[in-house]
């Protein structure tokens, strides 16, 4: 049977989602728990993507074909069992065995979070201690020109010159509580780094060291070294993925 699997994870301790060699990831630690309610048989788990080292997930999904006669409940049950405490299983789904996790997503769901105020060391591994005043209103103007569908080459970090890089964001937001400046991108993809190299840009806007209307100008440019720094990781999470 194909499960679909939600899950969420606190990436500190990992060196990102993708298995690599000599590294502790997230998908190892999956992968590792499926084999041991799988009868010890190497299960796979297809995600709809990865994230990178340090960046967490509220809700990452991925499936998984599972040949022990087990009902949804008990996978998720048995799982939590066997993953470590910063690792949570939150819903498991039978789903035909047609279904990709990544293949029919329709849109994902990523947050910034930025603490403008004080230090704070109890969440410098889930917020970016930035800890200074931004202008607001001229990241919100800036941040509506990355809506709609563009080549976003000029924000991808592994800039291939025959990748696809282009990609539809759906809506944008930007919202202030209490010195805690959230970021929510919505679209239907998203490239290697491009939501962390899209904030670093609207934090230098914030600075005032650039315009708005700059944003359209660096987007057409498909130059990376026009877009700034890569903000940090800690401060991204997955929020969601819409299937379709």
């Amino acid at each position: 049977m194909r499960f679909l699997i939600k899950f969420s994870y606190d990436g500190t301790s990992y060196a990102g989602f993708q298995s690599q060699k000599g590294l502790t990831t997230i998908q190892e630690k999956m992968e590792e728990a499926l084999s041991k309610v799988n009868n010890g048989k190497k299960t796979n788990l297809v995600a709809t993507g990865r994230t990178d080292k340090g960046v967490h997930a509220l809700a990452q999904y991925g499936h998984a074909d599972i040949d022990v006669n087990i009902t949804e409940k008990k996978l998720k049950r048995a799982l939590n069992s066997n993953l470590p405490e910063d690792i949570h299983v939150i819903e498991t789904t039978i789903v035909s065995d047609s279904f990709h996790a990544r293949y029919n997503v329709k849109e994902k769901i990523y947050e910034y979070r930025i603490n403008l105020g004080e230090y704070n060391p109890l969440e410098r591994n889930y917020v970016f201690q930035y800890n200074h005043e931004l202008d607001i209103e001229s990241m919100k103007k800036a941040i509506k020109f990355f809506e709609g569908e563009h080549d976003y080459r000029a924000f991808v970090t592994d800039n291939k010159e025959k990748e696809n890089c282009i990609r539809t964001i759906t809506k944008t937001d930007i919202v202030l509580n209490n010195n805690l400046l959230t970021i929510t991108f919505k679209g239907t993809g998203f490239l290697r780094y491009q939501v962390r190299n899209m904030v670093g840009l609207l934090i230098r806007i914030g600075e005032g060291k650039i315009q708005p209307e700059e944003v359209k100008t660096i987007l057409e440019s498909k130059d990376r070294t026009k877009a700034g720094k890569t903000a940090p990781a800690e401060g991204l999470y997955l929020v969601d993925v819409i299937y379709e």
